[in-house]
């Protein structure tokens, strides 16, 4: 779930890590709010709220969002200072399940992951509001970041799951393995859990 990015770890408060996106998030947030709380931010930025603080090139969120909802939400973001980066948003979001954004003023990148699956709408209605300085943020719970990187399995994100999981200790383990297990059936990753449970 996502395109690879680049990361380093830095020994910051995730509030400091996060500075020079406050705005884009804060234009980010302001979307969600105005489509009725129906997403949440992922990617970096939560990992960086929920684990460690990390480096992250652009911002990424699910919203559950239906094909015929597109060109609402496109004037909605406009305005947010969000415009498309790329000619032809709408094609490229109904075949591939993506809205390619940009905050314009800061130039940051953000992807509006169409959420659609059953997983995806239990993130949703799971989700809690984190305190970011100045603004609140909408993120997954622990459990639902891990399952989402999961799936994605690449070195970054076995690595936020290590740093989640350092995080919070009280991790419901059995919702984690529920989905895995439902993602590595569906996607035939039979050795996804294992994968995921030795990082745990």
């Amino acid at each position: 779930m996502g395109k690879a990015k680049r990361t380093s770890r830095q020994p910051q408060s995730k509030s400091e890590s996060l500075t020079p996106f406050l705005a884009p998030i804060q234009a980010l947030q302001n979307l969600l709010v105005q489509f009725g709380d129906q997403g949440v931010i992922v990617g970096g930025v939560a990992a960086s709220l929920l684990g460690t603080p990390r480096f992250t090139a652009d911002l990424d969120a699910v919203f559950l969002l239906r094909v015929e909802d597109i060109p609402g939400i496109l004037r909605m973001a406009a305005g947010h200072g969000i415009e498309p980066r790329i000619s032809d948003p709408v094609p490229f979001a109904r075949k591939n399940r993506v809205l390619l954004l940009r905050h314009t003023a800061s130039g940051t990148d953000i992807d509006l992951i169409m959420g659609m699956l059953p997983f995806e709408i239990e993130m949703v209605e799971r989700s809690r509001l984190m305190d970011l300085g100045s603004i609140q943020v909408r993120l997954p719970t622990p459990e639902d970041l891990i399952i989402m990187k999961a799936v994605a399995h690449r070195p970054v994100d076995l690595a936020d799951i290590h740093e989640i999981a350092a995080s919070h200790p009280g991790l419901d383990r059995a919702r984690i393995q529920y989905w895995v297990d439902q993602f590595g059936e569906a996607l035939d990753i039979s050795y996804l859990w294992e994968t995921i449970s030795d990082v745990l």
